[in-house]
């Protein structure tokens, strides 16, 4: 029986494997500025930045720092054991791997995307162009234990992106989701996601004994990039969150999003009628335009500088 993505995540853990450390939480010079809310009756959180804390502050295609990304390539090259139906031609595996990506990931880039402005990329996309141009040279894997190259090349996306970005809960974060939980509030999220961000935000709740995913997030209130596919700030992933909360009774205004960018996270909330928080988790993903922390159209309601200052939002609904 072949392994599931999470179950993967979990064999990994099990390995001699060295992956990069998450971001050290900077203090944030900042003053919080808290109020309660009444009637709020679902949370929407943010990801990447928000919930998760990741190098770069967000997930990234191709890392910044071009060693990092070579080490990701190769030790990915090594891990699936691509290296025997790769060129011979001089030079390291990351470098030829380096070219089948950016190829891979151009031409995704390339491809129609009708009626949306911000598309999302499917890294999984990328490993299926990669390793069918791979089994055009004899490539094989263990379906038995990966399952098949659908499931496989997810597995791969995984590993890639474990290998390039380390990923934590941010501090406060399973005080304030365990907080949550117990006002009898749902939680949603509201994120831009991958195949593999629902195992990665698994992992760094477990280390943090901050509960499930499924335990904490209600199924039917997930709106992610990877399933909607629009990335923030398309409204597409607004408001399917919203319809999703409306089929259950919900409005708008009675939803509360947390996020850490005023263009992505803060200005689609409200433009579509939701309350925001925004979580100043590190200067520059708030910073941005002064402006805009004054303008109507892009202010957060209120800001967090500890996820734990959720408890003096959030009370028992």
């Amino acid at each position: 029986m072949p392994m599931t993505l999470d179950q993967y995540a979990e064999f990994l853990t099990t390995r001699d494997l060295v992956w990069p450390a998450p971001p050290t939480p900077q203090p944030v010079k900042a003053k919080p500025h808290l109020s309660a809310l009444d009637g709020i009756r679902v949370v929407a959180w943010n990801i990447y930045g928000t919930l998760l804390s990741i190098s770069t502050g967000n997930l990234v295609l191709q890392h910044p720092t071009k060693l990092i990304m070579e080490v990701a390539l190769d030790k990915t090259v090594q891990e699936f054991k691509m290296w025997g139906s790769m060129s011979r031609k001089p030079g390291q595996p990351s470098e030829y791997m380096g070219q089948l990506y950016q190829r891979a990931l151009d031409q995704l880039r390339l491809a129609a995307s009708p009626g949306e402005k911000f598309p999302e990329i499917l890294t999984e996309k990328i490993w299926d162009d990669i390793v069918k141009k791979l089994q055009q040279k004899d490539y094989k894997f263990d379906a038995g234990f990966f399952g098949g190259i659908g499931d496989f090349v997810k597995k791969i996306a995984f590993f890639f992106h474990a290998s390039m970005q380390g990923t934590a809960l941010f501090p406060g974060g399973a005080t304030a989701l365990q907080h949550i939980q117990s006002c009898g509030v749902k939680q949603g999220l509201l994120a831009e996601a991958q195949c593999f961000t629902l195992a990665q935000l698994g992992r760094a709740m477990a280390a943090d004994r901050a509960g499930t995913v499924d335990d904490i997030f209600d199924r039917a209130l997930r709106s992610l990039s990877c399933e909607v596919g629009g990335r923030k700030p398309s409204e597409r992933l607004f408001k399917h969150f919203l319809a999703a909360a409306g089929r259950q009774g919900i409005e708008p205004v009675q939803v509360l999003h947390i996020g850490s960018r005023i263009i992505e996270d803060i200005a689609p909330a409200k433009k579509l009628g939701m309350r925001h928080r925004a979580v100043r988790g590190r200067q520059r993903i708030l910073a941005g335009d002064p402006d805009q922390l004054k303008d109507a159209a892009t202010r957060p309601d209120l800001l967090l500088t500890d996820l734990s200052q959720l408890t003096d939002v959030i009370g028992p609904s």
